[in-house]
């Protein structure tokens, strides 16, 4: 139903990312090419992604929020790419497939952050208190609460738009 573009047959305004994303992929991703049918949602995409690797979560606890997300929304591609990224960042098999399979997490710090993550989900942000005390004593702030949330904003985006255009 939802075009996979290509160069040349994308609205011109989402061509610039598409390149950029070929570049760092190899290819155009077919999430990317199903997205660009609206440059305004891959370009916001692509920037929040940006942002959002710019915050002071580390990177294995960025892609916890993604992976909580992604696994939440059942986004199967979503899920795919973020596994093969954290490998990449030296992950454990093991966390990998707790992630996956939506299971408590052995490294405590990481599981604050799933935690976290679905609290803030479940609530609609509605937090209470004892679960910020939680996360705040795993050595987690104000900001990287805030942080968790633009994370899940991001990529509720995504994995909503992806299951939406049936990428794969």
């Amino acid at each position: 139903m939802f075009t996979a573009h290509t160069l040349e047959t994308a609205p011109s305004a989402s061509r610039a990312a598409m390149e950029r994303t070929a570049a760092a992929f190899g290819q155009v991703p077919d999430a990317v090419a199903r997205l660009a049918e609206s440059p305004e949602l891959l370009n916001g995409f692509l920037e929040m992604t940006a942002a959002f690797d710019r915050t002071t979560l580390d990177p294995i606890a960025r892609e916890v929020v993604i992976m909580t997300v992604a696994t939440r929304n059942d986004c199967h591609v979503c899920v795919a790419l973020h596994a093969g990224k954290l490998r990449k960042l030296g992950a454990s098999t093991e966390l990998v497939a707790a992630l996956r399979e939506e299971r408590a997490l052995s490294d405590e710090r990481l599981e604050a952050v799933r935690r976290f993550t679905l609290t803030v989900l479940a609530t609609a942000g509605g937090v209470d208190d004892a679960a910020l005390k939680e996360f705040f004593a795993h050595g987690y702030t104000e900001r990287n609460a805030l942080e968790v949330v633009m994370g899940i904003g991001t990529y509720t985006m995504s994995t909503l738009a992806n299951r939406l255009t049936r990428a794969v």
